[in-house]
């Protein structure tokens, strides 16, 4: 019973001691383009303006696509204007980013249904979530207005990306709640460790006392920890601490880093989705998807940054390199083929370009480290050329990059709009 039980902790452990092969594969298709930078940021642009019309001016979102998704579009509106060097989107990026902030208070979606599907991945559990499920909801929201804070300097919106931060760390894990096994917000009893790591850093996924499902891949059992939200965590965390200076951000980073390093990461250095913060159960092995390993890079990239610890750039880079190699998300010719639907909107959709924003922060980063940032460019590359060869109609893409082109679906829109900024800075 116990080798068994080692042999299961032994198989979700990274092997850190080994260096990733940085060489790009050869099989991969049309990783280099020689589009001059002007050319790249007028493509990009152009991919904005056809997803302004589906703007309702109300609300702050976007018809066709739902609220997290929406906070992304502000997004990458933002990183278009700082990659180019222009102020083009500021207008509408800081209004709509106040008034959504006006509307729900630390841009917590309170009182509104929502439906994740993720139509590409068989056997999930579809359910309608309620407000309960507001910590990624406001997260990727709190990512918006610090990137509207990194383009265009405005305090009041990093005042919004701190508000959040201070909201959902009432649902972080303390060290001394691990140890005592209790979480004030929760009423049921805590797992102070799981497969020998202390569950300190984790993040839950639903403020609810005693909520047994997670979103569209819950097992329907007791509470669940990390998902999206412990990277959204861990990269807001790490920003705050850039752009603010205050430990209490570094802290909270680390904490969560950790967390993922010893609990979440299989033996190929993909990340893992969830555990259990009742009983330490695990979601299937099989579910990885692109977002998970996309926010963990973002974030250590930045964490490296701000802490200076070497262990930090060298679980980023080999995280990175199996992200973009050995992951299931794409074949041999490397292009993403995760969130592909062309008839209705799913999570995945917006999963996979929030993997290529975290590429390109690691990117934007590491000046120097060639060999990863001939990896990053040639595997951004990849799916530009895949967007604008096989996918595109004029201005307008489908969400299947394999192609054919197609009428325009806002959420197709959306999940070209990191591909094409990241291309800006990626060459």
């Amino acid at each position: 019973m116990v080798a068994s039980s080692l042999v299961a902790i032994l198989a979700i452990l990274p092997v850190f001691g080994f260096a990733q092969d940085l060489g790009v594969p050869l099989s991969w298709r049309k990783f280099s383009n020689s589009r001059p930078v002007s050319e790249r940021i007028s493509i990009s642009q152009n991919a904005i303006n056809q997803i302004l019309p589906q703007l309702n001016s109300g609300t702050g979102e976007f018809n066709g696509i739902g609220y997290w998704q929406s906070g992304n579009v502000w997004t990458t509106m933002a990183n278009q204007d700082r990659f180019a060097g222009s102020n083009v989107n500021q207008a509408r990026v800081v209004n709509n980013l106040n008034l959504v902030f006006n509307l729900r208070a630390n841009y917590d979606q309170f009182g509104v249904c929502c439906y994740y599907i993720l139509t590409d991945v068989p056997d999930f559990d579809f359910r309608p979530l309620n407000s309960s499920s507001m910590m990624m909801r406001c997260g990727w929201w709190a990512q918006a207005a610090i990137a509207g804070y990194r383009a265009y300097k405005d305090n009041n919106l990093l005042s919004h990306a701190v508000a959040t931060w201070n909201h959902v760390s009432n649902y972080v894990i303390t060290q001394s709640q691990a140890n005592a096994g209790r979480n004030p917000n929760k009423n049921f009893q805590l797992s102070g460790q799981c497969d020998g790591s202390t569950m300190a850093g984790g993040v839950f996924w639903r403020p609810t006392t005693d909520d047994q499902s997670v979103n569209s891949v819950t097992t329907g059992q007791t509470t669940h920890l990390d998902n999206p939200i412990l990277r959204l965590y861990l990269t807001t965390s790490a920003l705050l601490a850039e752009i603010t200076g205050d430990s209490k951000y570094t802290n909270a980073a680390i904490l969560s880093a950790q967390w993922i390093r010893n609990l979440n990461i299989n033996s190929n250095n993909i990340v893992l989705d969830t555990v259990n913060g009742h009983d330490c159960s695990r979601s299937p092995a099989s579910w990885l998807f692109t977002y998970n390993s996309g926010k963990f890079l973002e974030g250590l990239s930045v964490l490296a940054d701000v802490t200076g610890d070497s262990q930090w750039r060298t679980l980023m880079v080999n995280t990175a390199a199996a992200a973009m190699k050995n992951a299931p998300w794409q074949g041999s010719d490397g292009i993403i083929t995760e969130g592909s639907s062309t008839t209705e909107n799913n999570d995945g959709v917006g999963f996979k370009a929030i993997f290529i924003r975290g590429l390109c922060e690691v990117f934007a980063r590491n000046p120097s480290n060639t060999d990863l940032r001939i990896l990053i460019h040639s595997y951004t590359d990849v799916q530009y050329n895949a967007l604008l060869d096989l996918a595109a109609n004029g201005n307008v893409y489908s969400a299947n990059w394999h192609g054919p082109p197609q009428g325009f679906t806002t959420w197709g829109q959306l999940a070209a709009l990191d591909v094409l900024g990241s291309a800006i800075i990626a060459n």
